[in-house]
């Protein structure tokens, strides 16, 4: 029986040689995940279960990376309710502020998420990991609970759509355009509870930093994961992280899909999405006159190094325009000490910005950037939702890094180009 590779890969943790799509079933968890937002409930609801140990201290990740460094007295409770729980259980991989980076970098850089694994993360943007041919889709956090008891979830096996990407890349357009040209295409509820296969000629050539944008906004498609068949770019990226042996899978070639859909990127510009929707979006030409008042570079989407240097490569030499607020937050503590090594911290604050620890913050309007009444701002961020960054008035743009950068130094929303 011919499978996808989501259903290969659900079928082996599922002890079985094939599922079919719309069944329920049980799959062994590789790695369980959960941060300062919704680790204290899952660690609530296990220690109200009695068990004296979890599955396995080395498959469960904890990481505090919304509300850090610790933003008041509540978000210091709930990262010490994560810290007491690791102590107790001998959680391997528990990261604090030095080490802490925002999880859904920080994990695949960390070689925790491998090729073949099944992931189950209590944060929506865990379908980030798929870009390294793994399943990995978000749950709640009494999912969590269960997962740290048992090491098991249960899924229905979704349908999968194939999404096929050919042409040449415009200069500028990077992974985030193609994820947002995508979901502009078919909505936010497009692919609601499938797997968003990403495939073609211009995936295998994107490097891993842009692969794991597009799997990154599968959510905000709607999908219940978005994942990418491993080739040589995934294992040279692998290979020096691994700790633990993984299993690549693709898809069969006659495998079936609820739907199959095929872009020519060559026509396709820099992609900005207006609020209040990933899906509201516009080619950059289209954009016309929007002030800002704030930029945020970073987040969990586009905070890698690969991020940070286009956005220096266009910062470089200018300054931000005297009206807007720019802000760096590199994603994990290697990303910043490298950011620091090639000169890219230095070129943020010649350009009057701002570089922030590692922390998920601006994001979800936690701290580190919050939105006043009408302001403005455009983020290289996932989501632009009615009070996602701030005030309800308040307005989000989404953007790749290029844009993002050019945007702060024109103080409206323009491209590089423009410079």
């Amino acid at each position: 029986m011919s499978q996808t590779i989501t259903e290969k890969i659900l079928a082996a943790h599922a002890g079985r040689d094939t599922v079919v799509q719309g069944e329920l079933i049980t799959v062994r968890i590789d790695m369980a995940l959960a941060n300062d937002i919704t680790a204290p409930i899952a660690i609530d609801l296990f220690e109200k279960s009695h068990i004296e140990s979890v599955f396995d201290p080395e498959r469960i990740a904890l990481v505090p990376d919304h509300f850090v460094p610790n933003k008041d007295v509540r978000s210091a409770i709930q990262v010490q309710a994560m810290r007491t729980f690791a102590r107790k259980y001998h959680i391997k991989h528990f990261f604090e502020l030095g080490e802490m980076g925002i999880e859904h970098v920080l994990l695949p850089e960390q070689g925790l998420v491998l090729p073949g694994d099944v992931v189950i993360g209590a944060d929506s943007h865990t379908c980030t990991d798929g870009a390294l041919g793994a399943f990995a889709t978000g749950v709640g956090s009494t999912d969590i609970a269960a997962a740290m008891i048992t090491g098991e979830g249960w899924f229905k096996v979704p349908e999968s759509i194939k999404l096929v990407y050919n042409g040449q890349l415009r200069k500028w357009v990077t992974g985030k355009d193609l994820i947002l040209y995508t979901i502009g295409d078919i909505g936010v509820d497009g692919a609601t509870y499938k797997a968003m296969e990403f495939t073609g000629d211009v995936i295998k050539a994107l490097p891993m930093a842009d692969r794991m944008t597009m799997a990154n906004m599968a959510i905000e498609a709607g999908a219940k994961s978005g994942i990418i068949s491993p080739d040589e770019v995934t294992l040279d990226y692998i290979r020096p992280r691994a700790k633990r042996p993984f299993e690549c899978y693709t898809s069969d070639p006659d495998a079936a899909y609820a739907e199959v859909r095929t872009y020519d990127v060559s026509g396709i510009e820099p992609q900005v999405a207006f609020p209040f929707l990933p899906e509201n979006t516009r080619s950059i030409s289209a954009v016309g006159t929007v002030p800002i008042d704030q930029v945020v570079i970073g987040s969990c989407t586009n905070g890698r190094i690969e991020d940070l240097r286009l956005a220096a490569g266009v910062l470089n030499g200018r300054t931000i325009d005297k009206n807007v607020r720019l802000i760096i937050v590199p994603a994990t503590p290697t990303v910043y000490r490298q950011a620091m090594a090639e000169g890219l911290l230095e070129a943020f604050l010649a350009a009057k910005g701002i570089v922030s620890p590692p922390t998920c913050g601006p994001c979800l309007g936690g701290f580190m950037g919050i939105l006043g009444p009408g302001e403005r701002a455009v983020a290289t961020t996932n989501r632009n939702f009615v009070g996602r960054m701030g005030h309800p008035s308040s307005e989000v743009y989404l953007a790749n890094p290029a844009v993002a950068a050019a945007s702060a130094v024109l103080g409206r929303i323009g491209g590089p180009e423009e410079l």
